[in-house]
């Protein structure tokens, strides 16, 4: 049984990483596909390829999330392809760490940008959409820096958190009309940036964590499959750690 079948998926940020593994998930179980990333680059072209082999239709969109015109521009080319747009998920973002007292504006500025704007930006895009369809579901990938802060991340922790504080807040204003909202707020997840790290830092990390390892991207992407699905149609305004018990 395809949990997503029928359903149209955008999905931001997704030539790589977490996003990446998100969108292929959603293919897996029959979701057509739209992704943006900043450029549609070879990487990005590789990921279209990836997702065409599950027979899917898959649009890949050069646009800036930060952006406020082209997200509503990028909504409207989905539009006019698919038709419909029945889940977001917003996992756009970006890393500019410091202390606090070394941060300068235009770090902080950035981080907000990227992270914070571009999830207001695709929302008020996308809810016209989703309310005349009487239905949808709008995923943001949050951290578990949003839920419990991080030394050395106080932009990257500000953004994460108030995604989830939009994230709530629109399960309110668009619950009565069928829309969902929800966060999937990650833990430590090995990347191509994390395994940068090194061994000993590496376990250092997972020292840290019950379950003693990292999370894997399609880890995320399963929870993240759950709540665009109709098995999660009953589950909004939430926040889900995956994170191997880390954040306990």
């Amino acid at each position: 049984m395809e949990l997503l079948k029928g359903k149209v998926a955008l999905i931001t940020g997704a030539a790589r990483g977490i996003g990446k593994q998100i969108a292929l998930k959603f293919a897996e179980e029959g979701a057509d596909i739209a992704f943006t990333d900043l450029v549609i680059d070879d990487i990005a072209q590789q990921t279209k390829t990836e997702l065409e082999a599950f027979g899917v239709r898959v649009l890949a969109i050069a646009s800036n999330a930060a952006d406020f015109q082209q997200t509503h521009d990028t909504v409207q080319q989905i539009m006019d392809a698919f038709g419909r747009i029945d889940i977001l998920v917003n996992n756009a973002g970006i890393t500019k760490d410091g202390l606090m007292l070394r941060m300068t504006e235009a770090q902080w500025d950035a981080v907000l940008t990227v992270n914070l704007k571009s999830a207001f930006n695709f929302i008020h895009a996308v809810s016209p959409v989703m309310l005349r369809q009487r239905g949808g579901s709008i995923i943001n990938i949050s951290s578990i820096v949003g839920v419990h802060g991080n030394a050395g991340q106080c932009n990257y922790s500000a953004s994460k958190a108030g995604m989830i504080g939009l994230a709530k807040s629109i399960a309110a204003e668009l619950g009565p009309k069928g829309v969902r909202a929800n966060v999937v707020a990650p833990g430590f997840i090995l990347t191509d940036m994390t395994q940068q790290l090194g061994p000993e830092v590496l376990q250092q990390w997972t020292a840290k964590i019950p379950m003693r390892r990292g999370g894997t991207p399609a880890e995320v992407a399963k929870v993240c499959a759950f709540l665009a699905s109709d098995l999660a149609s009953y589950v909004s305004g939430q926040v889900i750690l995956v994170d191997g018990g880390m954040g306990m």
